[in-house]
């Protein structure tokens, strides 16, 4: 499968980037988050090669001094850069680049999305460039800082929760980061949620809730929830976004299928294991 993340020649002009910086994107954040925190060294090493897969698909860097030439005000560069950053791995032109861009008052224009915000403001933190909003106020402004009715939870903003608690914590890495009165309620409500979601066979986020639960204080533990979770694996360890696998498809459609639940799967044990739940299942699925 590793060979699916491979970043295409076109990956600057003509590719669909959700289909390739995307998938290596998040293959080199959830991998370095392994890399540091699996209790279990053979997993350790495996995830440091492939970030280290993923730092060389970039040619060192080279790539975002392409994509931030190509689109100074984008966000998505630097979002891409910051996974790297954070590691250690620099690109002096790419410093340079990010350094004048993100200096310019069209980077200060407020965006429609402030989970988004929060995800440039770690990328901010991660490279060393000044912030360019206060991390507290924009969390407050989100779906989680609002703490919606619990019932008017759709799947879009269910994602909108997940990853604005992975932005807080740094993947995980600093659960403490998380407002107390935040922690309090997806401590009453994420077992409800995780459950709704299982019952929809919608392994993804099921995946991501699980990843969340491990970030609070103590981190809750829902064995049931994980054997049904684990459940849902294929035979060589993948899993399904939604559903079952698809039969009878193409590797690409495959891959498409199941590499980010995959993935997700392998950062919840990891987080579920790094706070003390020696019995959750592992993931078989590296890619």
């Amino acid at each position: 499968m590793r060979g699916s993340f491979r970043l295409p020649a076109d990956v600057t002009t003509d590719a669909d980037p959700n289909l390739t910086l995307k998938p290596l994107g998040e293959l080199a954040e959830l991998a370095q988050v392994i890399q540091a925190l699996h209790p279990v060294a053979d997993v350790r090493e495996a995830a440091a090669d492939l970030f280290g897969f993923a730092w060389k698909e970039t040619r060192g860097g080279e790539l975002f001094v392409e994509l931030v030439r190509g689109e100074p005000v984008a966000t998505y560069p630097v979002e891409l850069y910051g996974v790297f950053a954070r590691a250690g791995l620099r690109h002096p032109g790419v410093e340079d680049l990010v350094g004048a861009t993100t200096s310019l008052r069209r980077w200060r224009v407020a965006r429609e999305d402030h989970t988004r915000t929060l995800n440039v403001l770690n990328a901010e933190r991660r490279i060393g460039l000044p912030p360019h909003a206060d991390f507290g106020a924009v969390l407050a402004h989100t779906g989680l800082g609002l703490r919606p009715e619990p019932w008017a939870l759709d799947r879009k903003a269910a994602y909108g929760i997940t990853h604005d608690v992975f932005h807080a914590t740094d993947w995980g890495r600093a659960p403490g980061r998380l407002p107390a009165p935040l922690a309090g309620y997806l401590r009453l409500w994420l077992p409800a949620w995780t459950e709704s979601w299982a019952e929809e066979r919608l392994w993804d986020l099921v995946g991501e809730f699980l990843a969340v639960s491990a970030c609070l204080p103590e981190a809750p533990y829902d064995p049931a929830a994980w054997r049904r979770f684990a459940a849902a694996r294929t035979a060589d360890g993948a899993v399904p976004e939604t559903g079952d696998p698809p039969r009878d498809a193409s590797p690409g459609e495959a891959f498409t299928a199941c590499y980010h639940s995959t993935l997700v799967a392998a950062f919840a044990a990891t987080l579920a294991r790094a706070a003390g739940h020696p019995e959750t299942p592992e993931s078989e699925a590296t890619p």
